[in-house]
């Protein structure tokens, strides 16, 4: 604190400092073009079917360009989940805290973890297939769920202990409910959607909610 009273233009600096320029905000550029492009190519086509060179003529970059960002295709869709892991660890650390009641923030966290798949199922069911066809990716896929358990487990013993969530049950069972819930319903609608998955996504958070939530206190207590 002391710092920031006695040089006084070091804050200005500092944050000019962490902005983007424009070879870091030309980068996030591509890699975003080539990702987008990346995933409605693996929609339309599926993964397997997908070429490198395909994904670079959809985002019209280099073949080599494409290698500085991603070493193959399939790294692509590591990074969109552990993008989508980022957007949900951020809202979970402010849900810790947060007043918002508990099946909203269920909800919030299912709609933020599967926004990237909402509007193209075809793109789930292509993401899956090469994921559970590899060894390493199925051990990815399950580092990561892990991670994000303990994550969510946080949450749960912090509504735990404000009285809203059963204590019955510990925070990390009830996060592997939760985990278990919203991966079979994406993955059923991605099957036959018939309807939007927020629908779905709040059934199924509502219907969580309903059995983890705290018994109502007997009158007079």
């Amino acid at each position: 604190m002391s710092e920031s009273v006695n040089q006084p233009n070091s804050l200005p600096s500092e944050a000019c400092a962490r902005r983007p320029g424009r070879r870091e905000r030309r980068q996030a550029e591509t890699r975003e073009k080539i990702i987008r492009s990346a995933l409605l190519l693996f929609s339309e086509r599926g993964v397997t079917a997908t070429t490198v060179e395909d994904i670079t003529n959809a985002a019209d970059v280099g073949k080599g360009t494409f290698f500085n960002y991603f070493p193959t295709k399939e790294h692509i869709l590591a990074h969109l989940c552990q993008m989508q892991m980022g957007k949900m660890r951020e809202f979970v650390s402010e849900a810790v805290d947060s007043t918002e009641s508990m099946d909203r923030t269920l909800y919030k966290i299912a709609v933020i973890i599967t926004e990237e798949v909402a509007e193209c199922p075809a793109l789930l069911r292509s993401i899956l297939a090469p994921l559970f066809s590899s060894e390493s990716a199925r051990r990815q896929m399950a580092d990561d769920f892990e991670t994000d358990r303990q994550i969510l487990a946080e949450l749960m013993a912090a509504r735990q202990e404000r009285g809203e969530i059963r204590n019955d049950v510990t925070p990390i069972a009830l996060a592997l409910q939760f985990q278990r819930a919203l991966f079979g319903t994406t993955v059923l609608w991605s099957l036959g959607p018939s309807r939007p998955l927020a629908d779905s996504l709040k059934e199924m958070s509502n219907i969580l909610w309903s059995g983890i939530r705290a018994p109502a206190s007997p009158r007079g207590e």
